[in-house]
């Protein structure tokens, strides 16, 4: 597993880290001083590493042949995600009128599948991320708010359809200007 480490070289930026690739294909990666592997490169994908693959003599950037080695890799192996058809569809936009659409268009569309999964998770987070307990003390205090709303509610109801009557004098109480006669 790779190890992080904090970038001081720009204060308040991250800085691009590279990968050298060699003539016999190994990968070293300058930040940590160390060889690395083809899945230690996908795990920096999968952790938003923003990272170049250089090749070590030449300088050029070869991060596009190192993505679709590790892409290759995991159809091979794996599960795959693109079928067979969906591959030949692609190869044909090659070389076609559309090709930078097409570009642009996967592009876009893998963004907003994206954004849809995270806001999934994160829903999906919400809700599992709670224990029972506290589920259901937050369905017992919404419940409590709602009962009493209805009593203020009813309360507040029946106070204004009651006729507004000033209150009796009691039995021994004398009105006004009537003086006691002894």
């Amino acid at each position: 597993m790779l190890r992080r480490t904090i970038r001081e070289d720009l204060p308040g930026m991250a800085s691009t880290r590279i990968i050298k690739k060699y003539p016999n294909r190994r990968l070293y990666d300058t930040e940590i001083s160390s060889y690395i592997t083809l899945e230690d490169v996908r795990q920096l994908i999968v952790d938003n590493e923003e990272f170049e693959v250089r090749d070590a003599k030449s300088g050029e950037d070869l991060t596009r042949q190192v993505l679709l080695q590790i892409i290759a890799e995991h159809e091979q192996d794996g599960q795959p995600m693109l079928s067979t058809q969906m591959l030949s569809q692609i190869i044909r936009f090659y070389g076609d009128s559309l090709q930078g659409f097409m570009a642009t268009y996967l592009e876009r569309s893998m963004q907003l599948f994206m954004e849809q999964q995270s806001q999934f998770r994160s829903q999906i987070n919400n809700l599992v991320g709670q224990t029972p307990f506290s589920m259901l003390n937050q369905l017992t205090e919404r419940n409590i708010d709602m009962w009493k709303q209805l009593q203020q509610s009813l309360l507040g109801s029946l106070r204004s359809s009651m006729p507004q009557t000033p209150p009796e004098p009691s039995r021994g109480a004398r009105g006004p200007g009537k003086t006691s006669a002894r």
